[in-house]
């Protein structure tokens, strides 16, 4: 299969879908390889690391779409680039299309086959090539965090490990999966007074065993959250279902009875948020405010790291990308069930139906 791999052109995206080792395999196994130039440049890698792996690089983006069976990317493309696609060709990316109404019509126009790695589960029925990206943004929330508590950046000027004789901070983490789960880890590190609040009492039960005491977990009720965002210096929102858009746990008025100075860190964002207040934001302005409570709701957070992101995007998203390259879509979705969850459009027809419920279109099951 001929497999292209364009620039990604996100604000301040440096990630690229696939790093030199990577290509080298799929070289290996007979599959050719299109880059555009430059598009590894911001993860580390360059054009001549490329061709050294047996990679063709071409001379432009168009060169690339027109060659490919195969697009691979890091980020669904932008409304520019779509007309770029043609009837038949498959693309392969994190899609997130509940929360892009125009994206999603773009794509079914173009009538190709989008695979979401958000969605293609494994055969535990988790999501293996969104766990990465899930944990590096966990990880990241609480630094940033931390870093617009500080007074010059609008916050409440709270130290979030606080001092002898100064409380910690106090972080509120909504939802424990694998993106609440890493922003826990690094707010526990940090010395925060950590609360976590989950659906799952058997995942809180998890964590409460996995931290000893050094959490306050509790179930998802109105007055749960009510309580402890309205307390809290900084709030991570980390609510996940798999394809749709994110519930709204954080009303605007719950906002409004928030601290002057707290911090949101909404990393649902990509799926709507799950805050009311919340709206995409990009790395070049990544904060605004609303009664007085500071928002950060930038859509692709690893993407400021690019050299851990890629080569973890590439580990997980590898074999998935071997078994299409292979077999061709058709076969390998009727040999995986988990990766036929991860069509989500199909020849100008919505297959998943988070997306369709999310526009109000027709759902169309594919097997």
């Amino acid at each position: 299969m001929v497999i292209g791999v364009p620039k990604e052109i996100k604000d301040h995206e440096y990630r690229v879908s696939l790093t030199p080792a990577g290509a080298a395999t799929l070289r290996q196994n007979g599959h050719t390889v299109w880059l555009e130039p430059s598009a590894g440049q911001g993860s580390g890698f360059s054009d001549d690391e490329y061709h050294k792996a047996g990679v063709l690089v071409a001379d432009s983006k168009d060169e690339v779409f027109r060659e490919a069976e195969l697009i691979l990317k890091v980020k669904e493309p932008l409304l520019s680039e779509c007309h770029l696609f043609r009837p038949g060709q498959v693309l392969f990316t994190y899609l997130h299309l509940a929360a892009l109404a125009d994206v999603t019509k773009a794509l079914l126009s173009s009538k190709i086959t989008a695979i979401a790695y958000e969605t293609t589960e494994s055969k535990d029925g988790s999501l293996p090539m969104l766990k990465p990206m899930s944990e590096i943004a966990g990880r990241m929330s609480v630094q940033i965090g931390a870093q617009y508590l500080e007074k010059i950046h609008g916050g409440r000027g709270v130290l979030l490990g606080g001092v002898p004789g100064a409380e910690p901070g106090k972080v509120v983490v909504l939802g424990a999966g694998i993106a609440g789960s890493s922003a826990t880890r690094i707010a526990v590190g940090m010395g925060a007074q950590v609360t976590v609040i989950n659906l799952d009492i058997e995942r809180l039960r998890y964590l409460d065993d996995q931290y000893q005491g050094r959490i306050v977990t509790r179930a998802v009720s109105p007055t749960a959250i009510e309580e402890a965002v309205c307390s809290a210096d900084l709030v991570i929102g980390a609510v996940l279902i798999s394809g749709a858009k994110a519930p709204k746990l954080v009303s605007r008025s719950l906002v409004s009875r928030m601290k002057p100075g707290s911090v949101i860190v909404d990393v649902s964002v990509d799926q709507g948020g799950c805050v009311e207040t919340t709206r995409p934001t990009t790395h070049s302005e990544p904060v605004y405010v609303v009664d007085g409570v500071v928002h950060y709701c930038v859509a692709n957070m690893p993407g400021i790291v690019p050299r851990t992101s890629t080569y973890a995007l590439t580990n997980a998203t590898l074999p998935y990308l071997l078994q299409l390259a292979g077999d061709g879509v058709d076969r390998a979705i009727r040999s995986d069930p988990g990766l036929a969850k991860g069509i989500n459009l199909k020849n100008g027809k919505v297959i998943h139906r988070g997306v369709a419920e999310a526009h109000g279109l027709p759902f169309t099951p594919i097997l």
